[in-house]
């Protein structure tokens, strides 16, 4: 396989298997890794490029590299959550539920303060991506849009328009775990996709310049989605 692969493009398939491999928890938290002769074997890599994923690895908090001591895989709490890489790797876990529940949780103590700030920030900008995003969404309805995408650039597009790098910089954790949970909620909810009326009032809130009823709209979005997660843990575990 490695020639067949750019070195930087080997690496990342290292990165993605292994990376996926411990989060499922083939590799146990707290032991030691395979020894690199071991896996450069098994992937059919040189020490330079096995070495390389490792310290991508390590960089997101999953493995600890040390001379003369070997890899250890680090506990889950010292890994990078909000690394999109990650969060999707533990999102293929059987029973992944109560970590959708958690990023509920970071949504609701996120998305509402987002939606205000984006009332008081709005540009044209982000009011066009926003506008557009609605668009979508009522296209989606028709079946002429992606409902899942147009969704996600809705929340996406709030935290753009909030004006605050940190939020900003959460969109592709965001993106991921939405993927996982709207489907759940959705169906919970025994519809196909989101409501847009409940998007069109957040966003009426915020073109209006009313940072307080936006943040209070997405915040009842938010706990209803959380609710609604909530039910689905509970019935998987009476199921």
């Amino acid at each position: 396989m490695a020639g067949r692969m750019f070195s930087g493009n080997f690496t990342r398939h290292i990165v993605q298997s292994l990376g996926k491999s411990i989060a499922l928890g083939e590799y146990p938290q707290g032991k030691p890794l395979k020894a690199e002769a071991d896996l450069c074997e098994e992937f059919d890599a040189s020490r330079t490029v096995l070495r390389e994923a490792v310290k991508m690895l390590t960089a997101k908090g999953m493995l600890d590299a040390r001379p003369r001591r070997g890899t250890i895989v680090l506990p889950e709490s010292q890994w990078n959550l909000s690394d999109p890489e990650i969060l999707n790797w533990l999102l293929d876990r059987k029973g992944s539920l109560p970590i959708i529940s958690e990023f509920a949780d970071m949504r609701l103590a996120i998305e509402p303060a987002a939606a205000g700030l984006a009332a008081t920030n709005l540009n044209e900008d982000s009011k066009k991506t926003l506008v557009d995003a609605i668009e979508r969404m009522k296209a989606a309805a028709k079946g002429e849009d992606d409902h899942l995408d147009a969704d996600i650039a809705f929340h996406v597009g709030i935290l753009e328009a909030s004006d605050n790098r940190f939020f900003w910089n959460m969109r592709h954790t965001i993106e991921v775990a939405l993927r996982f949970s709207i489907r759940i909620t959705n169906r919970r909810k025994g519809v196909e996709r989101a409501s847009v009326d409940d998007h069109q009032r957040i966003l009426d809130f915020i073109l209006a310049g009313d940072a307080q009823g936006a943040e209070r709209e997405m915040r009842e979005l938010q706990q209803e989605a959380k609710m609604l997660l909530n039910q689905q843990i509970e019935n998987e575990k009476n199921g």
